[in-house]
This record gives C-alpha cells, sequence and structure tokens, in this order.
C-alpha cells in the first residue's frame, strides 16, 4: 500500500473537514505519499494545518470547489484526487437547496471536468448512506454526485482517469455529530434529545472511514460504488451507554439525567440504507465491501472488473441499517471506548462547544 502512494502527488478536497484532515493524516504520516495538495475554503482551519504540517510535501489552499478554473490550475501534474469538500449537515441542506445543488453537485461537476483536463489518473469521491433513496437535499445530491462519477467513467473517450465513489454511513465522533452534542448535554444534565427512540443508523469511527476512503483508491476499477460493510446502532442505545459511562464523570446520577423524543427533523430518516434492492442486482459481495457495478458500460471501452478478496458474485438482500442485527449497549460501549469517544469531566468541553453546530454527515 506504501508503496501505491509513495510517488504519487495527491489532492484532497475539503482537507479541513473531519474525514477530509485524517485523509490528510494518514496520507501524510503512513502512506507518505510523494506530495499533498489540500484544498478548503475554511480559512483559520488552513492555517492550523499549515501549522502542523510545515513540511515540504504537503501544501495547502484557500479554495472552493465551486470554482473550475482553480481546480482546473491546481490538479496540474496531480495523480488521484480524493474528493471529501461537500455541504453534509441535513437540515441546513434542506433549508438552502440552492447551495447544496452549487457545491454537491457543481462542485463534483467541476471536480470531474478539472480531472479530465488533467489527465489525473483516479478521482475518489467519498459519498453516502443518505444517496440511496433519499428522501432529502442531501442525499438527492450525494446520489447525483454519484451518477456524475459514473458518467464520467462511461464516457470518458481516452480511458486515463478512473473516477470510483465510496459510500459509507455516520461519522460518530465527527464535528456536529451526536456525540460531542449528547456528550455537551450529559454536561449540562439533559435532557438528552432524541428525534425517535426506534431510529437506527450505519456507524463507524473517523479514523475507519479515513483508512476505508484510501483503500478504495486501491480497489478502483472505474465507475463503480464501494459500500463499506459497517455496524448498525439504535439511536436511543447510544444515548442510554453515554449517559451511564459519562454521567459519573460530572458528578451527575446517570438516573436522573432525562432522554427527550423531540420528534423527527425535515428530511430525516428512520433507517439508512447502504444499498437499495435495485443495485442488488449488480452488487457483488467482498469482504470489507459490498461494490455496485455501473448500470451500464464504458462507451469506448471494455472493462473486466476484478476484486482480489471477492466474496460472491451475487447479492440478494438490500443492506438497510432496519433489516441488520442492531450493536448491543456493551458493544457500543466498546466501540466508543475503543474509538476514544467516551470522554467528560470537561476534558472535551471547549471543543463540544465549538463543534457541535458545524457540518456534519447524518448523526
Amino acid at each position: 500500500m506504501k508503496s501505491f502512494f509513495s510517488d504519487k502527488r495527491v489532492l484532497v478536497t475539503g482537507c479541513c473537514g473531519t474525514v477530509g484532515s485524517e485523509l490528510v493524516r494518514l496520507l501524510l504520516e503512513k502512506y507518505r505519499v510523494g506530495e499533498l495538495l489540500g484544498l478548503d475554503n475554511n480559512e483559520s482551519e488552513l492555517f492550523f494545518m499549515e501549522q502542523l504540517y510545515g513540511r515540504t510535501q504537503a501544501h495547502f489552499s484557500l479554495g472552493d470547489v465551486r470554482d473550475r478554473d482553480k481546480l482546473l490550475r491546481k490538479m496540474r501534474g496531480i495523480n488521484m484526487v480524493f474528493h471529501a469538500a461537500a455541504f453534509k449537515h441535513v437540515e441546513l441542506c434542506e433549508r438552502s437547496p440552492f447551495d447544496a445543488v452549487q457545491t454537491n453537485i457543481l462542485g463534483m461537476q467541476n471536480i470531474i471536468v478539472a480531472a479530465g483536463e488533467n489527465n489525473v489518473e483516479r478521482v475518489i469521491f467519498t459519498s453516502s448512506d443518505k444517496a440511496v433513496n433519499p428522501t432529502n437535499v442531501m442525499g438527492t445530491s450525494k446520489l447525483m454526485g454519484e451518477r456524475l462519477m459514473t458518467s464520467a467513467h462511461s464516457s470518458a473517450r481516452d480511458g486515463t482517469t478512473i473516477y470510483t465513489s465510496t459510500r459509507f454511513g455516520n461519522v460518530l465522533g465527527s464535528r456536529g455529530s451526536v456525540i460531542p452534542l449528547f456528550n455537551k448535554q450529559i454536561r449540562q444534565g439533559g435532557p438528552v434529545t432524541l428525534t425517535d427512540p426506534n431510529m437506527t443508523r450505519f456507524i463507524m469511527s473517523i479514523q475507519e472511514a479515513a483508512r476505508l476512503v484510501i483503500d478504495s483508491a486501491m480497489y478502483a476499477n472505474g465507475g463503480e460504488v464501494l459500500i463499506t460493510k459497517m455496524p448498525v446502532i439504535r439511536i436511543q442505545d447510544l444515548a442510554a451507554v453515554m449517559i451511564r459511562e459519562i454521567a459519573p464523570e460530572y458528578d451527575l446520577d446517570p438516573e436522573n439525567v432525562e432522554i427527550r423524543i423531540i420528534g423527527t427533523k425535515p428530511g430525516e430518516k428512520m433507517y439508512e440504507e447502504l444499498m437499495s434492492m435495485e443495485e442488488t442486482r449488480r452488487a457483488w459481495e467482498l469482504e470489507r465491501y459490498f461494490v455496485v457495478l455501473p448500470a451500464f458500460a464504458n462507451l469506448y471501452r471494455n472493462i473486466e472488473y476484478k476484486y482480489d478478496d471477492l466474496v460472491s458474485r451475487e447479492v440478494t438482500n438490500p443492506y438497510h441499517s432496519g433489516n441488520e442485527q442492531a450493536l448491543s449497549q456493551e458493544e457500543i460501549a466498546m466501540f466508543l471506548r475503543q474509538n476514544n469517544l467516551l470522554r467528560g469531566n470537561g476534558k472535551t468541553g471547549d471543543t463540544i462547544d465549538r463543534t457541535a453546530s458545524d457540518e456534519c454527515e447524518g448523526l
């Protein structure tokens, strides 16, 4: 894996986001890329990233995926693009659909055009479970991103650029996610707010998300969607575990921390889907992924899809959080401990306050 990246010039869009910043860390520290360029429109976070990675092979620029000319310039000589820039907060995208379209759809189109013009070897798009049978603006925009990627690979005449999407669920501990929100609410003595006690979600850690996005670059044949296999939780169980584990660190009795049901938000699903029934007809199962092959073939060349860890060429059931066995409360507690997500006693108070209202994907 290290040799695959060692001489590559890599661009990460959305490099200051939760997944983007972890991609930057892994690509620099573990995979030793030849050169890394980071692009984001968050000036303050870019400054801090410059301070953290003040080295010759890492460079960070202020920019936006809405700016095609900027992308055309930044992709000169680039071998690989990890596209993680997006608007991801469901409720905010519902209220500002024009902005979601500008960034998540037209921005995706700009990435594709710039990559094709510069003969980039691979483009990996970080998609979302909300792209499956979408009921909200954010999910619909992510679905369009996937469709644009598949179409770009299908219609590429020279066939030099591989376009692949990787789809995964909620990243626990990401900025604006339910983990810092619940932590803040517990620290204040409650109530801990749930939209619905029966709601289920796919989950993964920030580290797992970034690592699997990088792995997708190795798997990519072109035009497919790689779907990460993930555990499922009930949101009510997550709240109960966090209250039980964290409340004592704030000198609170868990029995006195209320869980309050506030109702679902606009566009919010009761469950999440990572693969639809329609997609099962062209899905294969790998050890850690499902892969959904393109619905239409490349117009200019035949592609033989090969994966070393192929388990089956037949998938019969959609991948749906309502149909999967949810983790027990004990398993949830173990997951949170293993990923350092149970932090109380005010240790992360400043971070929680700052990030609880930032963008997140899902939870």
